[in-house]
C-alpha cells in the first residue's frame, strides 16, 4: 500500500522529520564517503608503493589540499559523534523521549571540536 504513493524527491524532503532525520542521511553519507575515502586510500598507496603509478601520487596530492581536509575531519567527527549518541539512544531506551535534545548536544560536542580542526589546518594551509 504505501509503494502505491506518488511521493516526488522535493516533497519527500520536505518531511517534517526534522533533526532525528538529517542526522540519519547524515550519518548515512559521511559512513559512505568514510568507505570511499578508505577504499581510495588503500589503492592509491597500493598504486604508488608496487608500480610508482602517476595515479596514486594524484590520489595523493587531492588527499593533502586543505579543502579535502576540512570536509573529511567534519565527516569524521560527526560521524563518531553521532555513532556515539545512537548508541547511547539504543543502550538506554528510556532516553529515546530526548532524542531531539541529544541532537542538540551532539552539535554542541562537533561545533567546538570542528573549530579547533578549522583552526589547525588553515593555520597550515596558510603557513602560520
Amino acid at each position: 500500500m504505501a509503494l502505491n504513493r506518488k511521493v516526488g524527491f522535493f516533497k519527500g524532503l520536505k518531511y517534517k522529520g526534522g533533526g532525528p532525520m538529517w542526522a540519519w542521511i547524515l550519518h548515512r553519507l559521511s559512513g559512505l564517503a568514510m568507505v570511499f575515502f578508505v577504499g581510495s586510500h588503500i589503492i592509491a598507496g597500493f598504486l604508488t608503493q608496487q608500480f610508482g603509478s602517476d595515479v596514486g601520487i594524484a590520489i595523493n596530492i587531492v588527499y593533502e589540499n586543505w579543502i579535502f581536509q576540512l570536509v573529511l575531519f567534519f565527516l569524521v567527527i560527526f560521524h563518531a559523534v553521532n555513532g556515539l549518541r545512537v548508541t547511547l539512544l539504543d543502550l538506554w531506551p528510556a532516553l529515546l523521549e530526548y532524542q531531539r535534545e541529544s541532537i542538540w548536544l551532539e552539535w554542541l560536542v562537533i561545533i567546538p571540536l570542528y573549530v579547533l580542526i578549522l583552526f589547525t589546518v588553515l593555520k597550515s594551509a596558510l603557513g602560520l
